[in-house]
């Protein structure tokens, strides 16, 4: 029986089951990463909060900026950070970057609410901000919750002026309400994706009218007073603004057991963090390690900060020449051929609740480790990029050397939707790519779950992975 016990377990592949298959200290080691993890993910709640943190951990860790160093040789810890809004970050290798970097690409955009240009208005006797939704939401999720209201403001001299109401004590809060139920028989006949209108999430945001009474719209000139009192500005200067509304929620421990960390935007905060501490861990690897952290991901990776731009291209061509003394395209080519990555973004976890949408041989549960995606995409695998055989293999050999929990999934059954990665951006410049993240419960929505043992196992995943050569 022993016998046949040893040859099942040899031949039948069984994901790890969580908490039952580590030890205390490794379980003490998981919480006390997740703590830092849930202090971090508090503050930086939109893509320039998090970019300004990382560099602050990155310059205190002796990472130095890309363009003071005129060299480069193997240890050298190097960032460059693109438009606030992103962050490449490397250490240099033992061989020359012309054979292969290791590369972790994550994205630290997050679905949310964005200011319109011209925002402010008022309507019987109440006071307003316009919004226009980021990226994929179910947009009745985000009425009668509190939110806060973050970003810059950038004057017409360059100034910039930093926003953050409703996380601080004392800070007011702001909501978009809903119609109560006794009132809602026609919106609740709706299709829940028509229930609320994209043009109804206005947000509430006063309704004391100005003591002038010949001023035309009194409550929005008391709001434009109160803005100018505090941060001296006009409306014009909203124009020139990147404000965003994300949940006010704290980052909470979840369960009874502190098994979960329930937070917004961990979609894909989680694994941007994850591959942040794994190369601020890097000492000096043999293949130069590369953290990409991007912007714009949940609309498509396009623009100057997101993954679709020329930013990566350009950092690891100055890499090149600052390595190599020399420069060519064909470097880069070259460069590229030869590399890995690790694209570090969430799938979704298994919800008993909803059975239904997911293959249960095919999907991932929580805190059963890091979750393996093949490929994304929607149906039959639309704008997936199809990892090779050949590097799954690789990826898993890294992962059971060094003992990191993993699973392979995939994002929901054939027929049911999908969506994708910077997966496939980062191989179209003919780089092998993996898709390769944290397991996430309500995904997309204002209050995301994630599993603390599937949080510790991306940061162990990607840190392996960076110092692998990879051969």
């Amino acid at each position: 029986m022993a016998k046949e016990n040893e040859l099942y377990k040899r031949l039948v592949y069984q994901r790890k089951e969580g908490f039952d298959d580590i030890s205390e200290s490794e379980k003490s080691k998981i919480f006390a990463y997740c703590e830092e993890y849930r202090r971090f993910i508090n503050k930086a709640k939109t893509e320039r909060e998090f970019c300004v943190d990382a560099y602050k951990l990155l310059e205190e860790n002796g990472f130095v900026e890309l363009s003071r160093k005129e060299s480069l040789k193997s240890g050298d810890k190097v960032y460059a950070v693109n438009r606030g809004k992103g962050i490449i970050a490397a250490v240099i290798g033992n061989k020359p970057v012309t054979e292969g970097i290791n590369i972790v690409g994550s994205h630290i955009d997050s679905p949310r609410l964005d200011l319109k240009p011209n925002p402010l208005y008022e309507d019987n006797g109440l006071g307003y901000f316009k919004t226009h939704y980021y990226g994929g939401i179910k947009k009745y999720q985000w009425t009668t919750i509190p939110l806060s209201l973050r970003g810059v403001i950038v004057k017409p001299d360059g100034a910039q002026i930093k926003i953050s109401i409703g996380e601080n004590e004392g800070d007011p809060i702001f909501c978009i309400t809903d119609l109560l139920p006794h009132l809602a028989q026609e919106q609740m006949q709706r299709k829940l994706s028509e229930g609320v209108k994209g043009e109804a999430l206005n947000v509430l945001i006063g309704s004391i009218k100005d003591s002038d009474k010949d001023v035309k719209e009194r409550i929005k000139f008391n709001i434009l007073k109160l803005l100018n009192e505090k941060y001296d500005i006009c409306e014009e200067d909203l124009t020139s603004a990147e404000l965003e509304l994300v949940p006010a929620f704290e980052a909470k421990d979840m369960g009874l057991d502190r098994s979960m960390i329930a937070a917004y935007g961990q979609d894909d905060r989680v694994c941007s963090y994850g591959g942040l501490r794994a190369i601020l861990d890097v000492k000096h690897p043999e293949k130069t390690a590369v953290l990409i952290l991007t912007d714009k991901e949940e609309v498509g990776s396009m623009g100057n900060t997101g993954m679709k731009s020329a930013v990566f291209e350009t950092v690891i061509a100055k890499i090149i020449e600052k390595t190599e003394n020399k420069y060519n395209e064909l470097m880069l080519k070259e460069t590229f051929s030869n590399s890995v990555c690790l694209s570090a973004d969430v799938c979704g976890a298994f919800d008993p609740i909803y059975p239904e949408v997911n293959e249960k041989n095919n999907t991932a549960y929580l805190n059963c480790g890091i979750g393996i995606m093949k490929y994304t995409g929607s149906r039959g695998k639309g704008g997936a990029s199809d990892a090779s055989a050949e590097l799954v293999a690789k990826i898993r050999n890294i992962f059971n050397k060094n003992e990191v929990f993993w699973q392979m999934a995939e994002l929901g059954k054939v027929d049911c939707g999908g969506g994708g990665t910077i997966a496939q951006y980062v191989a179209n410049l003919n780089i092998d790519v993996l898709d390769c993240g944290v397991p996430v419960l309500s995904m997309h929505s204002p209050y995301e779950v994630c599993g603390k043992l599937d949080i510790y196992m991306a940061y162990k995943g990607y840190h392996a992975f960076f110092i692998d050569s990879i051969d």
